[in-house]
């Protein structure tokens, strides 16, 4: 593990917030690897779709299985310039695969930002959660979700598509399903979309073993071992442990994707995260696969200061991620 600075200095406003977010799931969760989800909404507000615009860009929910809650929120900008069809980011929040939703605010207020600032579409994903619904469901709702885009008209809406640009992208737990989802993408023949990069932003693997992030980074916001333990109970199916493919996706039960035509990836990594040394460990699996990975590193970085607009690095990121996007559309 790179070494790190030794204070994390936030502001009052991220520190209130995040106190309340740790009262809250701490509240809610249960030894048992169940929740009091009526406890936990409190502490998740949501956000409704407005198709007027709001900071130039209007949203739409657009419903793929009302049987198993899956549906998706739809960002379209409506202050760009050109009349050219956008590339499309489908985003996969985060929350451990048991917390949060699309329409969580702080997920509503950071999709708006990307769709403004990137003048790309973004549609942002509600799967089901754990652990009322464990592994694989989440997977198989990320790529249902594609297979319904695929075939999806857009003709109705105020800004052209155009999925032959199409990016993954996904926070956390997230960022987990879209690697997930970019694999099943590469196995399957779409009709109209082509998955030209996977954006990952402190992606959520693990392991068995403890690594230095784990054990130093004690007290830091949001996460910490005990809480990324429940949540992989939660999720896993029973009898499984951290060395599942699907938590060490380069560990001893990891598949090979040397041989997948994998997307290139954008991966951010925060020091303050404990998960950075499994990040760093992704991001070496990616390179020896020899697939395209561009690392971007914020030592003063916490897990989620993404949704923390107080937090510097949360402007950062989006221009990198403008940056990836207008690069990777632009090959053939």
């Amino acid at each position: 593990m790179a070494e790190t600075p030794t204070t994390l200095r936030l502001s009052l406003k991220t520190r209130l917030l995040l106190a309340a977010h740790a009262f809250g799931t701490r509240t809610a969760i249960r030894s048992d690897h169940t929740l009091n989800r009526s406890v936990l909404n409190i502490f998740d507000p949501k956000a409704a779709a407005s198709a007027k615009p709001i900071n130039g860009v209007s949203s739409f929910d657009i419903s793929v299985d009302p049987a198993r809650n899956l549906w998706f929120r739809l960002y379209a900008p409506t202050s760009t310039a050109t009349t050219d069809a956008l590339p499309v980011i489908i985003f996969f929040h985060g929350g451990g695969f048991a917390f949060m939703a699309a329409n969580s605010r702080s997920f509503d207020v950071l999709c708006r930002q990307l769709a403004l600032e990137t003048n790309a579409v973004v549609i942002s994903v509600n799967y089901r959660l754990a652990p009322e619904y464990k592994y694989p469901c989440q997977y198989e709702d990320g790529f249902d979700t594609l297979k319904y885009i695929d075939d999806m008209s857009f003709e109705s809406f105020p800004a052209s598509l155009d999925l032959g640009r199409c990016f993954l992208a996904g926070d956390s737990a997230g960022g987990n399903l879209a690697h997930h989802v970019a694999l099943k993408a590469c196995e399957h023949t779409f009709s109209n979309i082509k998955i030209k990069g996977l954006i990952a932003i402190q992606p959520f693997f693990g392991g068995e073993e403890r690594t230095e992030s784990e054990i130093k980074l004690v007290g830091v916001p949001l996460i910490s071992v005990e809480r990324t333990d429940w949540m992989w109970k939660a999720f896993l199916p029973a009898g499984s442990d951290r060395n599942h493919s699907v938590v060490n996706v380069f560990g001893p039960n990891a598949v090979d994707i040397s041989g997948v035509k994998f997307p290139a990836t954008l991966l951010f990594v925060g020091g303050f995260d404990p998960l950075h040394d499994w990040q760093k460990r992704y991001h070496e699996g990616l390179k020896k696969a020899g697939k395209e990975v561009h690392l971007v590193e914020y030592p003063n970085a916490f897990h989620g200061f993404y949704c923390f607009p107080e937090s510097p690095e949360s402007s950062l990121i989006i221009g990198e991620v403008k940056n990836f996007v207008q690069k990777q559309s632009s090959l053939a």
